[in-house]
């Protein structure tokens, strides 16, 4: 029984999950940052201890996922934006400590992938991109079975690749990347920026909704909906091209009208990755669902852990 936390800005949440993936116990707690990492650390012991009663079992181990940058195999965490004063604190050995068992930490997304490519719709896949487009684009790649790190333990930022260097600033500082012309909020600052001062729906669209209004045949929204498929389906354009993976999952709040996107991101798949064999790579949604990061933070402790887990290097 593996203990999971999930770390991001606005939220914690700690579980407990078993060896076939399933979520046993679950909680979840404002994130709360600006309180200082020692009472987050405490909040996150408790609730672990709580899960586990709730369970009425022991935790044999834990896994992280986390908002980074962090270190995977030190534990420290690097300069978070969302985490301010947690800089080079040490969540595996504060943990390790309290619990007295193995304790293992990776970035939310690549521990997302992780659990999709053991536990959920990537399951058997030896070459898999997990990506989540929702507030923002990130993800994990698995290659060989095995999570791909970059220099210095670095985890890949599959939502800041360039798609069009014209395009509009990135949180990030730089232009056209592809979470600035992807991702939610970017669809919803073209819309509104497209809408009419006597748009009906000037004063109530998100991302959410204009899909919804797509749906109705709604002119502005439908445009918004093409531009989104077109620019969400560049970037895996891009990743097939370059990795040629088995499959790529999609999950995140987008990808929850993915009925409205996936022909026509299909589609330009085919006009654009036709030096590589695109057929062969699938394109599934995600199927952990909202606990894809929680159930993949306890197979990270899976991946490092069991007998033929990646060595520390």
């Amino acid at each position: 029984m593996i203990g999971s936390v999930d770390i991001g800005g606005t939220k914690i949440a700690v579980g407990l999950v078993d060896d076939d993936g399933q979520l046993l116990s679950k909680m979840e707690s404002s994130t709360e940052a600006d309180r200082g990492y020692p009472r987050a650390l405490d909040r996150i012991a408790s609730m672990l201890r709580e899960t586990a009663r709730n369970a009425g079992t022991a935790i044999s181990g834990i896994g992280i996922g986390s908002t980074g940058p962090l270190y995977p195999f030190s534990g420290e965490f690097g300069d978070v934006d969302f985490l301010h004063g947690w800089q080079g604190q040490n969540l595996v050995q504060d943990l390790q400590r309290i619990f007295n068992v193995q304790v293992a930490i990776e970035n939310d997304g690549d521990a997302a992938a992780l659990g999709e490519a053991a536990w959920g719709a990537g399951k058997g896949k030896s070459r898999l991109i997990y990506i989540t487009v929702g507030t923002g684009i990130g993800g994990g790649i698995i290659l060989d079975g095995r999570l791909y790190r970059g220099v210095d333990q670095a985890h890949p930022e599959v939502g800041h690749h360039i798609v069009d260097p014209s395009g509009p600033l990135c949180t990030c500082g730089f232009r056209g990347c592809w979470e600035s012309l992807a991702a939610g909020p970017a669809m919803l600052a073209w819309a509104e920026s497209k809408a009419s001062l006597d748009y009906p729906h000037r004063r109530d669209l998100t991302a959410k909704r204009i899909f919804q209004l797509a749906r109705e045949g709604d002119e502005l929204a439908l445009s918004a909906v093409k531009r989104e498929t077109y620019y969400l389906a560049l970037g895996i354009v891009n990743l097939i091209n370059l990795f040629t993976p088995d499959m790529i999952v999609l999950g995140g709040s987008i990808m929850k009208s993915s009925d409205l996107l996936l022909g026509g991101v299909r589609e330009i798949i085919r006009q654009g990755c036709r030096f590589v064999p695109f057929e062969k790579t699938e394109l599934k949604l995600a199927s952990l669902g909202q606990d894809a990061n929680l159930i993949g933070a306890a197979r990270v402790w899976h991946h490092r852990f069991k007998p033929g887990a990646e060595p520390v290097a």
